[in-house]
């Protein structure tokens, strides 16, 4: 394959990233994901061929073809009955600014979690209609998906979302997001610490890049993190060494994921504490939405050309 063919950005900003001029001279940029996903995963009573598999504790295990999974529902449940508000009473209580990926279908599934989050002035950014995998989805059903997404959050959350995050993506999700028009931003990729512009069909697109690493998904039974404690020291050293970066003269961001399953839990929703107290007990912390960021790039450093 020639290079005029390679379509993967291996080099990015390489050795001389731009200073991204953070508000207050910020040395971190630090956003907070909320993943809303309860009821919008894959389930027969939706007319899927199987149940859903993925980031529960149930564990990671083949899916049920054509029946319920009822353990998988059981444990999503419990995120959109329970670990749904013990975060929000969390980020609210600290007064902090956050960014809700919304699945469509969810949020229909749950009235009150969606006024709350409408109440909250917390970023929605839309997550898909369905929070499935859209590798092997017609690009027509993807596209009226994405279409009843921005319906949705506009009519349960008041406002147009500006961002996009589907997570198990197509190979045509970037360019229906950008055909769509009235978004600032994907955050399609895990790819830097800093936004960055490419081109969609010709025309100037943001991503802001998103974090599977600082993400509580990795608390799934059988991932890599057995603890809460395992998490918070995680997110704590990539907070640390970022914010030691931005001291240096180098600010960047850091994405943190949480599902609401997941962290939600008791065991697991004191390390999303102690890790805001360490995070809130830094000076010079821009914590922020996704949107926040969004704008303040495409003003200090617009579109090429």
């Amino acid at each position: 394959m020639t290079s005029e063919l390679y379509v993967r950005d291996l080099v990015g900003y390489g050795a001389h990233p731009p200073h991204p001029l953070w508000p207050a001279d910020a040395r971190i940029a630090v956003s907070i994901v909320l993943n809303y996903e309860e009821g919008g995963e894959y389930c027969v009573l939706e007319g899927d061929a199987h149940a859903e598999f993925n980031l529960t504790d149930v564990g990671v295990t083949e899916p049920l073809m054509g029946a319920r999974s009822l353990n998988v529902e059981s444990a999503f449940n419990y995120g959109s009955r329970v670990g749904f508000w013990e975060i929000m009473r969390l980020l609210q209580t600290r007064q902090l600014d956050a960014t809700v990926y919304a699945v469509g279908l969810a949020l229909e599934r749950n009235a009150a979690a969606a006024a709350a989050i409408a109440a909250s002035g917390f970023e929605v950014a839309c997550h898909g209609q369905r929070w499935i995998d859209y590798h092997a989805v017609p690009e027509a059903v993807e596209r009226a998906d994405m279409e009843r997404n921005i319906e949705t959050v506009t009519r349960l959350i008041g406002r147009r979302p500006v961002g996009w995050y589907t997570g198990r993506q197509s190979a045509n999700t970037r360019r229906l997001v950008s055909d769509s028009g009235g978004f600032l931003y994907d955050s399609d990729a895990y790819d830097d610490d800093l936004p960055y512009w490419t081109q969609v069909g010709g025309k100037p697109h943001l991503v802001l890049p998103y974090s599977l690493d600082n993400n509580d998904s990795r608390l799934q039974r059988g991932g890599d993190f057995a603890t809460g404690e395992q998490f918070f020291c995680y997110c704590r050293d990539a907070f640390d060494w970022l914010y030691r970066a931005g001291v240096e003269g180098r600010p960047r961001m850091m994405s943190i994921g949480l599902h609401n399953r997941l962290i939600g839990r008791p065991g697991r929703i004191g390390a999303l504490e102690r890790l805001l107290d360490h995070i809130q007990g830094h000076d010079g912390v821009w914590l922020c939405t996704r949107e926040a960021i969004a704008r303040h790039w495409i003003k200090h450093y617009p579109a090429p050309g």
